[in-house]
């Protein structure tokens, strides 16, 4: 049995970490810390365990073996790493940290240490992204050429523990990024999953079209992120992730290969369509996408507590996740400085 503790009680851990956690029969959520020491109590009132004052306080108990790191985004590097060389297994929430020497050096440390590292990536997991890899590994499209992937919906005004325009989404000091580390790392490592290949060149605008704080201005961090990707084997396409949907989520990819075409999350009734060159069409009614109003299991702890038990490496540790970084900071010096960037990969 896994003791577990819990770093940030805010709307991701009271609606994926700690649920998940209590339906898992291998593990035990023993603490909780959060910079608002009364929003901590109350998971102890609901889940019982201990209160802490400091993250530093609940990583001093020994008995504790993991912890979810489920704070603002330029935390996650200094908690992680405390954690780990804590002693204990780390699974992060997305983005991985602000920059990428943080994200090397969260690596670095948990090799160092011998503990688990994961980076909550929920969408690797779900059913039709799993059974979108096992066909195209088995070359029902033929080579990948081309690629369309998006994630937007109407923005993180209500997935915070504080909704409204005060979100510490739109923060430039907690967030540091905007759309791009909020969604568009989930699809950037999902074309590297599907595909099997590295990205290796991005071209990139990031921009903020319409989100505002509560005075009325434009928001310090991007709104709506536009990459073109080159990956490995000279497969090319776009990622797009935006706050400014402001209707129907959408979560779908798109492939374009030498056999057909594989449609993803983009039809309301079938998780797949494949459609190919010879006319044949094949549906699969899997499952429908996790949305910020209608959650479902995400497997992501699952994951994380077997990796721990079995000591194995994951498609979530956080050395995988390492490349699709180097990919999401290569796009903002991209849009930052106006021109194609090459993404060193090692």
């Amino acid at each position: 049995m896994l003791n577990i503790g819990i770093v940030g009680c805010g709307k991701i851990a009271q609606v994926r970490h700690i649920p998940e956690y209590m339906d898992n029969k291998n593990c035990k959520v023993v603490g909780f810390y959060d910079r608002t020491f009364s929003r901590a109590e109350e998971m102890v009132q609901k889940y019982g365990g201990i209160a802490y004052r400091s993250y530093e306080e609940l990583l001093d108990n020994k008995d504790i073996d993991a912890v979810s790191v489920c704070v603002a985004n330029h935390l996650h590097a200094e908690i992680t790493i405390a954690a780990l060389r804590s002693g204990k297994h780390v699974l992060c929430e997305k983005p991985m940290a602000t920059t990428i020497e943080d994200c090397e050096l969260m690596v670095k440390v948990a090799e160092e240490t011998g503990k688990k590292l994961l980076i909550g990536h929920n969408q690797l997991l779900t059913p039709a992204h799993k059974k979108a890899k096992e066909l195209i590994d088995n070359d029902i499209i033929g080579d990948i050429l081309t690629f369309k992937t998006t994630f937007g919906h109407s923005g993180p005004e209500t997935w915070s523990i504080n909704p409204g325009a005060n979100t510490w989404f739109f923060d430039k000091d907690a967030a540091v990024m905007g759309v791009m580390g909020d969604l568009g790392v989930h699809k950037t490592d999902l074309i590297r999953f599907l595909t099997g290949e590295t990205i290796v060149e991005t071209t990139a605008r990031l921009v903020t079209l319409d989100k505002k704080d509560p005075e009325g201005r434009l928001v310090g961090v991007d709104d709506n992120a536009f990459c073109i990707y080159k990956l490995g084997n000279n497969i090319m396409g776009t990622m797009t992730a935006s706050w400014t949907y402001y209707g129907p989520e959408d979560n779908s990819t798109i492939l374009y290969g030498t056999k057909g075409i594989m449609r993803i999350y983009d039809d309301p009734d079938y998780s797949i369509k494949i459609l190919l060159h010879n006319g044949e069409k094949i549906y699969y009614e899997i499952e429908s996408i996790q949305t910020n109003v209608k959650q479902s299991k995400s497997g992501v702890i699952d994951l994380f507590i077997e990796s721990i038990m079995e000591d194995k490496e994951t498609e979530l540790s956080g050395k995988n996740i390492l490349g699709s970084m180097r990919a999401i900071f290569a796009s903002i010096e991209s849009s930052n400085k106006g021109k194609t960037v090459a993404i060193k990969q090692d």
